[in-house]
């Protein structure tokens, strides 16, 4: 809340947390049997100005990324933020993406396949984005280059917090990993009352 009026560009990434537990995994080629540690996927939006975390979403490991899209979308801008622009890379393309985005009065800054279509179902929409991406690629770049922003913020959640869960049940991890999140926006908004003078006072509702 007290960086609502400072992020307007957002960026958009899934990340890995390792845990306690271990999968099996057979090599059929050499005939090896190993144990790898299991994980739990982050997917999280952020501002890239402050590196907020505005909201998040927990998965399994091997989730896909773009379905996580639009709730984080939507639970950014139901948080009141108001949103100009969104990066996320080739992960979360889709049409119903680009059309939740600009739903929300944001350009959406996701690079296109090699193998996309511009003439594809997708509507207009995707085939004015598709040449835009192709013809004016160094102005695209210039904004989707914010999308690295969201790979700086989980290098700090794990830089300060651990890039391992220690809990072992599975809604013990999820709850631990968030409040990871948590304490990093604490940082953040700590961070930013001494750099950009904001006030972090919230509004109390009298019963």
């Amino acid at each position: 809340m007290p960086l609502q009026s400072i992020e307007k560009d957002f960026a958009i990434d899934s990340s890995g947390f390792s845990t306690t537990r271990f999968v099996r995994w057979f090599d059929v080629k050499y005939g090896k049997d190993e144990n790898w540690h299991d994980w739990v996927k982050v997917h999280l939006m952020c501002g890239v100005s402050t590196h907020i975390v505005t909201s998040v979403e927990i998965s399994r490991a091997y989730q896909h990324d773009s379905p996580y899209f639009k709730p984080l979308v939507e639970a950014t801008a139901k948080s009141g933020f108001e949103m100009k622009e969104v990066s996320a890379d080739k992960a979360y393309l889709s049409a119903e993406n680009l059309h939740v985005t600009l739903k929300q009065g944001a350009m959406p800054y996701i690079p296109f396949k090699s193998n996309s279509n511009p003439t594809r179902t997708g509507g207009t929409v995707w085939n004015k984005l598709y040449h835009f991406y192709s013809f004016k690629r160094e102005e695209f770049l210039s904004h989707y280059h914010k999308r690295s922003n969201v790979e700086t913020v989980f290098s700090m959640i794990k830089a300060k917090f651990g890039e391992r869960l220690r809990c072992k049940t599975e809604t013990a991890q999820i709850n631990e990993a968030l409040c990871k999140v948590l304490c990093h926006n604490l940082c953040c908004v700590i961070q930013s009352m001494y750099e950009l003078g904001v006030d972090p006072t919230f509004g109390v509702t009298v019963a």
